[in-house]
């Protein structure tokens, strides 16, 4: 072998062991940290296991998960350099976002549905009869709160009920003990804890389609959608407000690590809906709906190569 073939064919080695390296690095230095919510919530089980996946898929040390209060402090905490990713629900990251653009979106991934709920015995039929009645709003600083407040407010009834800030435990036991007269909670389809309270027929949920336009004023993002009787062994379904999820980040995060973070969410898609069922609606086509929050040029990047 000649000197020139000798140096051509050892710069060709070399470069083929940094391909080689580059491919089996992975992310080895990545320290990753989700703000979920409370412990056993779906954002917590989806975090948990987002968490193992992203520790496999990237060769990464596992991500913390830290538990929070709900979507105002998981995105807080997103914009305050205290956590990486954060699961937000949309109406909060797009009030955020008017006031801080430096926020970015991974993916839209499970919607959520408003639950307005009184007991099966109750002589409350209607929204409007909430007047002067006490009424769990959710955990303080919740994305339930959120939504509990702006719906009070539209109703006109915020300074006429007295008001409860209950986690969703809290407010079924409160709610069955007399505590209160209704609560709020914002989740998947099916709740398993209100789908087990009701397998006796002890909940009952209000219907507050007239509200919506005055919601969808308030945000963009409020969807109307149904609540189907069997969902929950109620006599009539419910017309209700669904706000979507979204997995945001800051957008100084580098486009290889986004990109790879969306890759590893919808390859985990299997585990996550073993999770929790809300899990089964992400797919990557709904994904990239995440207005107003931009996509980060490194989830844009992903969806372009699936052509989506």
């Amino acid at each position: 072998m000649t000197g020139n073939r000798r140096t051509r064919a050892l710069a060709m080695a070399a470069a083929l062991l940094l391909v080689l390296a580059a491919c089996t690095a992975g992310f080895g230095d990545l320290k990753l940290r989700i703000a979920a919510g409370n412990p056993g919530g779906v954002y917590d089980k989806l975090a948990q296991t987002l968490a193992t996946a992203w520790q496999n898929g990237l060769d990464i040390d596992r991500p913390q998960v830290l538990q929070t209060q709900g979507s105002p402090d998981n995105v807080a905490k997103v914009l305050a350099g205290q956590a990486d990713v954060a699961f937000v629900a949309a109406d909060v990251a797009a009030d955020k976002y008017r006031d801080n653009p430096g926020l970015a979106a991974l993916a839209r991934i499970h919607d959520d549905y408003l639950h307005l709920v009184v007991r099966a015995d109750s002589d409350i039929q209607s929204v409007g009869q909430l007047h002067g009645r006490r009424i769990a709003v959710g955990s303080p600083a919740s994305g339930v709160e959120y939504i509990a407040e702006r719906l009070l407010d539209a109703a006109n009834l915020t300074s006429s009920v007295t008001k409860f800030r209950f986690d969703l435990d809290q407010s079924v036991a409160a709610l069955l003990n007399g505590q209160v007269d209704a609560f709020f909670w914002s989740g998947g389809l099916p709740t398993p804890k209100l789908a087990a309270y009701n397998d006796r027929s002890a909940l009952r949920m209000l219907d507050i389609g007239g509200l919506m336009p005055k919601m969808q004023a308030i945000s963009p993002v409020y969807g109307t959608a149904t609540i189907p009787a069997s969902t929950y062994n109620l006599l009539l379904p419910v017309t209700t407000l669904v706000v979507p999820n979204f997995l945001v980040v800051r957008n100084t995060m580098a486009d290889d690590v986004a990109e790879a973070l969306v890759r590893g969410l919808f390859d985990a898609r299997p585990q996550l809906a073993d999770a929790n069922p809300a899990a089964l609606s992400i797919d990557v086509h709904p994904g990239i709906e995440t207005q107003p929050i931009p996509l980060h040029p490194g989830a844009l990047r992903y969806y372009r190569a699936q052509k989506t």
